[in-house]
């Protein structure tokens, strides 16, 4: 019949090796199609930063859970991504180290050369240093809950933002709840 009500395999992206198809569209344009992604730019949109970090896990999607236990990528799924990227970035910032427990009696700092200027942009930039304890829950543990805000089967990309505020602490319920039934 028509091109125009063509309709195409969902796409289905999981996790793995990177694995991308070019589709034809309409006009000649293409699409690239995600098989499978391991990697991903996420944004923390509180500090400004995006940095491309390892996705480890999809862990709650609103519109079905067979996409959570198959590990589908699809737009709005909430998964954990690897913190290490946003450490490194708030440790170099701020100066201070993000979800890493003070024990007692461990007041070892090793001292790296930094210019007096640095040093003053790091000591006014202290003040501002504040996380919520969630997040910081999250950094000690190593994996962040992120949101994807792209749509990876159409644009080949899986990129997001990390949840924090309100809308992690609606997030960290939803998936409570689903673990009690």
């Amino acid at each position: 019949k028509w091109m125009v009500v063509l309709g195409r395999p969902s796409a289905n992206t999981s996790m793995g090796p990177k694995r991308i198809r070019t589709v034809r569209t309409m006009g000649g344009n293409t699409k690239f199609r995600a098989l499978r992604l391991d990697t991903g730019n996420f944004s923390w949109a509180s500090e400004g930063v995006t940095r491309k970090t390892r996705i480890l896990d999809v862990v709650y999607n609103a519109s079905n859970n067979e996409l959570v236990r198959t590990k589908t990528l699809v737009k709005n799924a909430v998964i954990q991504v690897d913190s290490t990227p946003f450490r490194q970035w708030y440790e170099a910032h701020y100066g201070v180290t993000a979800g890493r427990k003070k024990r007692m009696g461990e007041e070892k700092k090793e001292e790296i050369s930094q210019s007096t200027h640095v040093k003053r942009k790091i000591a006014a930039r202290k003040e501002d240093s504040k996380i919520g304890q969630l997040l910081d829950d999250q950094f000690s543990t190593g994996r962040l809950y992120a949101c994807i805000a792209s749509r990876p089967g159409q644009s080949g990309r899986c990129d997001g933002y990390i949840l924090e505020g309100k809308e992690l602490e609606f997030y960290l319920k939803k998936m409570k709840m689903k673990k009690s039934k």
